[in-house]
């Protein structure tokens, strides 16, 4: 399997995406046994960038995947996302990048995926009602806290971009 290093991390070329592996699909059955499987074969294959999210399920993919990693979570990159659920009474599919509810969406992934950090944590969507500066600020905090290692934007403009940039810039450092 050929790797590219991105951003710090070296990850295969290839990643597996989990996210229909939790009904997430209107009508689709799912089979934990059979999404374990072929997490495990993608693993063997050589495939080390594993993503999930939060919102996938809600939980229910994330605790998918913390099963599957037992035993073999320092085989990959994981990636998981968060800010399309708002902890605090909001729900799923409503938009909260707050401090408050990073914090929250964070220790629940940790949980959920049977890990100590997380490799990437990125925002699902831009979350127009939080400035970026405190929902970066937020992540850099945790990347200080060890419970995250790189953050990531989904689906941001680039003057978002360069105002994250601003509160956290990208550093490689040797590992």
């Amino acid at each position: 399997m050929q790797h590219v290093c991105q951003g710090g991390l070296n990850v295969s070329r290839i990643g597996l995406g989990a996210m229909g592996m939790s009904d997430y699909y209107s009508g689709a059955r799912t089979d934990d046994t059979e999404s374990i499987r072929a997490i495990h074969r993608a693993l063997d294959l050589g495939v080390t960038h594993l993503d999930t999210a939060e919102i996938y399920g809600p939980f229910a993919n994330e605790e998918l995947v913390g099963r599957a990693l037992r035993g073999r979570r320092d085989q990959v990159v994981l990636a998981t996302k968060f800010g399309l659920f708002a902890h605090s009474g909001g729900g799923p599919y409503v938009l909260d990048s707050s401090p408050a509810n990073v914090r929250t969406a964070v220790e629940g992934s940790l949980k959920r995926l049977g890990t100590d950090h997380i490799d990437l944590y990125y925002q699902h969507r831009v979350d127009p009602d939080t400035p970026i500066e405190e929902t970066v600020g937020t992540l850099a905090e945790l990347v200080a806290e060890g419970k995250i290692r790189h953050i990531g934007l989904s689906d941001a403009g680039a003057r978002t971009i360069r105002r994250a940039h601003a509160v956290h810039p990208h550093r490689h450092r040797a590992r």
